[in-house]
């Protein structure tokens, strides 16, 4: 799934200038703008998980969207803001699976399918809850790895994406996500 071209860079950055010095019909037009990129990155999400869940990918780009509203931040582009979406999906999925396994005592684990991120190593199986944790473990030993593995999965960004908001090539991307991919099977799989 790619991003769009230079145009719909050039545009979504000039939006999200406007919104960070509070024009708020710059964050209707830039929602406007970016609202199905965001539903299809929430559907990608629920496609990986069981079927009957509570949380819906609509919901999830809305609650998304609002956390992004809350945050005083300097938008430095397109990649930026996907990358930022990113960690804030990761964060509400989490959220609510913990919320549900709470509810059932174990019960709502998520089972989820990690997509290859064009990386060639297969792609374990796991729940949400799992994968966050590992995640967490995988950055205290390489942040750049876990970061790359999170902009891919949850964020759906390209390699070349990933390459830009990491500030390191393509090659890199591509190896750091064999590495981490294997590194979380194998913590995964131990688990």
């Amino acid at each position: 799934m790619t991003l769009g071209g230079p145009a719909d860079s050039s545009e979504i950055t000039q939006l999200l200038r406007h919104w960070s010095q509070g024009d708020e019909r710059a964050r209707d037009q830039l929602l406007a703008r970016v609202y199905d990129r965001l539903h299809q990155l929430a559907d990608q999400q629920f496609r990986r998980e069981r079927g009957n869940h509570t949380l819906q990918p609509t919901a999830l780009v809305h609650e998304a969207f609002i956390s992004l509203d809350s945050v005083d931040i300097e938008w430095q582009g397109r990649d930026h803001f996907y990358a930022l979406v990113a960690q804030v999906m990761r964060r509400l999925l989490v959220d609510h699976a913990r919320s549900r396994a709470r509810q059932k005592r174990g019960g709502g684990q998520i089972q989820i399918e990690l997509e290859d991120c064009d990386a060639s190593t297969p792609a374990p199986s796991t729940d949400l809850l799992a994968l966050d944790e590992a995640l967490t473990r995988l950055a205290e030993r390489s942040e750049r790895i876990a970061r790359a593995l999170e902009l891919c999965y949850f964020g759906g960004l390209t390699q070349d994406a990933v390459a830009r908001i990491l500030d390191i090539s393509r090659r890199t991307v591509d190896r750091d996500l064999k590495l981490g991919r294997a590194w979380l099977r194998a913590e995964l799989e131990a688990s």
